[in-house]
């Protein structure tokens, strides 16, 4: 018997290692929102800089066992196979549930998810010893009061973290402006000062409070003289950074939020790490317990639990590295890193979520309470505070740099760093329960608010961003419960057999979450716009061309044959397949989409005299988007047909089918050559194939009216037939414009 509890220690670790790739995922946003956003140093610099943050904490973290500390469970009333049930489900939920998260890039707690699996684990199988012993209530197995401090952790990190970012943003860009490097000079090191000195205070109460060799009269030596503490570090660091300044013309800015972002991965590994393999560790140390103790797995109860687990200097490396690893390797960190920065990011652009009532009623709101304030405030202070954040000069800066321009500038991203570290600081000393990545996200959100990075034009979308976010939190706790304790009754009527069950399930369902990933990416399509950036202003324009004619070649090349194949799938009856082909023409529209998005950032880097090449690229953009638009309304009601099963076309009627598909292929392909070769004198003879097409449509909807007038044909199947024939007509009369403004297209290029 005590060779299967072998095992099943070996599959914690296993799945504690699990847990640390899919964690440090997750939690990269923490602390590297900042650095990237304000490209604050070049990539492999913030990289190393975040690893050797999360190697020295992983080290100086003592590993006590946090979890078992909060006291989610009384682990003296559960026997030690009782406890292995739970452990086993609160790991194998956690690595799901962060896959899960990550794989949509979605950044959540990892502190909410471990105590709500601890929570969901230990109720289920509190239930099955209360079924079996109702005399023991269900409130002496469990600890219900901690869970209920994380939820109002997250409320209070929700809205803490968001307004001290918005105010202390405001007050920042009031002093320093977006046009900062003069005041620089004078204020720089008393800022930086101010930062470094706040972040310094973070590590000590934070980021190194778990250290081995910080014994608790160190800490009660800090707690005591916190005040003096930072007095010194203040006073130490602005005469320091004065020096660095005159001396070595040493950039503030980037220095604190190198140091900030050191910080915050030392703090996320330090204390954090606990998430990842606290459980395992707490796992092994109840099996070494059974093992001393020489009575049964059912009789063994763990008092021996109930206090604090120390980890293995060695464990501690060892996780260190991994963490280390998979910041460098993992794609989803990247997923998780680019939602924070697409939400916060001062420039407009492409938005990943869509809008909703919610948020355009507090969009609506707020500027409803920014009119008030400005019709309130004298003409002088409103025109001066709009000074202090005119970006005009900024956005300059920023244009001339391309697609190396930062999502932000690092004014803003030290205040993230600073914010951040303050209010963690505060919620260490105090025992508040806030999480580091609701704080550090909302923090991110509230000084890109005040920075006015959300402007009419993107308010809308970047709210729902953040309340989608806000909503995946409370998802994380409602999830991680409902797992775990589904997947602890499993295993706990199941026995072991259902360990490798769950953990063969596990392994499908994260293999499954890795192809959605690599889907997902595929399907994160570009523009295919040419890199305007590097070609000479005098032929913008001709590159602008040439990569349009390749791009409208191969859309239409595509269009034709998801036309045609979309038509015989439902011939043959195929519902499965013409499933797909829907799926890939709404691949084509969000490609075709995304080009039609980019027209603005295109356009704008046109020279004015090729205004009417401009004119006539959004022409043939807006024409291809029309035919993709029109190849959906064929394909859509052709499957909804099938799967309603209702009867197809008859087969006179796919005889007609037949022929109208194979004109249509005829005259794309002619379409396709025309504007490949650059040649247009056959435009006039492809116009007149086009109209005697368009007379061809006419009498097909004839010959289909006779029918319905004869009864040969049903409702279902004459509007489907009807509606097959209008969007073949549309799709062709779009055919037709887009060669012509190709041409026309091309005729100003030439």
């Amino acid at each position: 018997m005590e060779n299967i509890y072998v095992v099943l220690v070996v599959v914690l670790f296993a799945l504690a290692i699990s847990d640390l790739v899919v964690g440090v995922s997750n939690d990269a946003v923490n602390f590297l929102n900042s650095a990237l956003g304000s490209k604050a140093a070049p990539f492999k610099v913030i990289m190393i800089i975040a690893a050797a943050g999360i190697f020295v904490g992983a080290t100086f973290s003592s590993g006590m066992m946090e979890v078992a500390r909060k006291g989610i469970f009384n682990p003296q009333y559960f026997y030690f196979s009782e406890i292995m049930i739970i452990f086993l489900a609160v790991m194998i939920t956690d690595v799901l549930l962060l896959d899960l998260f990550n794989t949509f890039g979605m950044p959540t707690s990892t502190t909410v998810s471990i105590v709500f699996e601890l929570l969901g684990g230990a109720i289920a199988v509190s239930l099955i010893k209360v079924s079996n012993n109702p005399s023991i209530p269900l409130s002496q197995y469990i600890n219900s009061a901690t869970a209920l401090l994380i939820i109002a952790g997250i409320l209070l990190s929700v809205v803490v973290a968001f307004t001290s970012g918005a105010i202390v943003q405001y007050l920042t860009r009031l002093v320093f402006s977006f046009n900062y490097d003069k005041r620089l000079k004078y204020l720089g090191a008393l800022w930086g000062g101010i930062a470094i000195t706040a972040i310094t205070y973070f590590i000590l109460i934070k980021g190194a409070k778990g250290a081995s060799f910080m014994n608790s009269e160190t800490k009660e030596l800090i707690k005591t003289n916190t005040v003096q503490i930072i007095a010194i570090c203040f006073v130490g660091w602005t005469v320091l950074l004065q020096l660095m300044q005159l001396i070595f013309k040493t950039d503030i800015l980037k220095l604190t939020v190198l140091v900030g972002t050191f910080a915050l991965a030392m703090a996320f590994a330090g204390n954090d790490l606990v998430n990842f393999i606290g459980v395992p560790l707490a796992g092994f140390e109840s099996f070494k317990i059974f093992q001393g103790a020489g009575v049964g797995a059912d009789q063994l109860l763990m008092e021996d639990l109930a206090g604090k687990v120390k980890t293995d200097t060695f464990m501690l490396v060892i996780a260190g590295l991994i963490m280390v690893i998979t910041l460098w390797t993992s794609k989803k960190a990247h997923n998780v890193v680019k939602t924070s920065l697409d939400l916060a990011r001062q420039q407009e652009g492409e938005e990943r979520f869509g809008s909703s009532y919610l948020s355009r009623a507090i969009v609506h709101g707020a500027v409803n309470m920014s009119n008030a304030v400005n019709g309130v405030l004298p003409a002088r202070i409103k025109k001066s505070i709009d000074k202090q954040f005119d970006s005009t000069t900024y956005d300059e800066k920023r244009k001339a740099l391309g697609n190396d321009a930062p999502a932000f500038d690092m004014l803003r991203a030290s205040v993230n760093l600073v914010v951040a570290s303050i209010l963690i600081s505060m919620a260490t000393s105090y025992k508040l329960p806030l999480s580091t990545t609701y704080v550090t996200f909302m923090v991110a959100m509230g000084s890109s608010l005040t920075d006015r990075a959300w402007g009419r034009e993107s308010a809308v979308y970047r709210v729902t961003g953040v309340l989608s976010v806000i909503g995946g939190w409370f998802l994380t706790a409602f999830s991680a419960f409902t797992v775990s304790f589904i997947i602890a009754n499993i295993i706990s009527y199941g026995g072991v057999y259902a360990v490798f069950v769950l953990i063969a399930v596990a392994l499908f369902l994260i293999y499954r979450t890795q192809i959605i990933s690599k889907k997902r990416s595929a399907k994160d399509v570009n523009a295919d716009d040419i890199d305007l950036e590097e070609v000479e202003n005098n032929t913008l324009a001709t590159a602008l061309f040439n990569s349009c004619t390749e791009k409208v070649t191969k859309n239409l090349n595509e269009i034709s044959e998801l036309f045609a194949s979309s038509l015989t799938s439902f011939q043959a009856e195929n519902r499965k397949e013409i499933k797909i082909k829907i799926k890939d023409i709404s691949q084509l529209n969000k490609k075709i989409k995304k080009n039609k998005d980019n027209i603005f950032k295109t356009v704008k880097k046109l020279q004015e005299s090729d205004i009417d090449s401009s004119l006539h690229y959004v022409q043939v953009i807006d024409y291809l988007r029309e035919s993709a638009h029109s190849l959906t309304f064929i394909a859509k009601p052709l499957y909804e047909h099938l799967d309603n099963n209702h009867t197809p076309f008859t087969d006179d009627q796919f005889k007609e089918v037949s022929v109208l598909q194979a004109e249509v292929k005829v005259l794309i392909s002619k379409i396709i050559k025309m504007i490949n070769k650059g040649t247009y004198e056959e435009l006039e003879e492809l116009s007149a194939e086009l109209l005697k097409l368009t007379e061809n449509l006419k009498n097909l909807r004839k010959t289909q009216l006779k029918r319905i007038k004869k009864e040969k044909s049903n409702t279902q199947n004459s509007m489907l037939y009807l509606n097959f024939l209008h969007e073949t007509q549309n799709l062709m009369l779009h055919m037709g414009n887009l060669a012509k403004a190709q041409r026309d297209f091309g005729k100003h290029n030439n």
